[in-house]
């Protein structure tokens, strides 16, 4: 399942990443409201968790922009205000839950629990397979296949795919690759996302005239039929 954090507080994003990833989601963070809101908008998300009070853009402007474009993902607000007012503007902008700060880690997680299984219809497989052209990722199975032929992935190389596959057709910086599937902290100047790519590459692409994963030069990668 693949998670938005939108929250200007950094050790409570980390923290709160780690948490999740600890649980086997995968997450992509912003640090502010307008960063946020981007994503949202572009990403493909199976829930997305918003902080309230935020620069720029408000954690209910966001989620009012996603319900006036028609989105269905579920929202959870976090927020530091326990006022009953509050609760209910939130939940009137199309929230689906509401966690006051500070909270217990295993409500969190409760929560994110409770609002996954209303989303997911488990006769739909667009829940848990992606495609692109011929290439199927099963995120329930943790399996690759192109062309039905099994792949063997280690876990990043299945986490940098997915990652790829969730954004396909975009253009995704080493930066944003190495916050996604490795840690903040990880050296930035590492060339471990050019070194995944070409393992990846050698996988998916290596035995198929249809190459899927594109380098896009001085941008970053992409995964897309041309």
């Amino acid at each position: 399942m693949y998670i938005l954090v939108v929250e200007d507080e950094e050790k409570l994003v980390k923290l709160i990443k780690r948490v999740l990833e600890e649980e086997r989601y995968q997450v992509d963070t912003a640090l502010d409201g307008a960063q946020g809101l981007e994503m949202a908008l572009i990403g493909s998300y199976d829930l997305i968790i918003l902080d309230v009070m935020m620069p720029h853009v408000t954690g209910l402007e966001i989620c009012k922009s996603l319900r006036d474009e028609k989105s269905t993902v579920p929202i959870l607000m976090l927020t530091a205000l326990d006022a009953i007012q509050d609760r209910v503007q939130g939940l009137d902008v199309g929230a689906d839950d509401y966690l006051t700060k500070p909270f217990a880690f295993d409500e969190l997680l409760a929560r994110i629990r409770a609002l996954l299984r209303r989303r997911i219809n488990p006769e739909d497989p667009v829940n848990t397979i992606l495609k692109v052209e011929d290439l199927e990722l099963d995120l329930s199975k943790h399996e690759a296949r192109r062309h039905g032929k099994h792949i063997e992935l280690t876990s990043k190389e299945f986490a940098l795919l997915e990652y790829l596959m969730h954004n396909k057709g975009q253009v995704l910086s080493r930066d944003q690759i190495i916050n996604h599937v490795w840690e903040y902290d990880f050296d930035a100047t590492s060339n471990v996302v050019d070194i995944y790519i070409h393992y990846l590459r050698n996988k998916i692409d290596g035995h198929f005239s249809r190459k899927l994963i594109k380098t896009v030069r001085g941008l970053g990668y992409s995964i897309r039929v041309d």
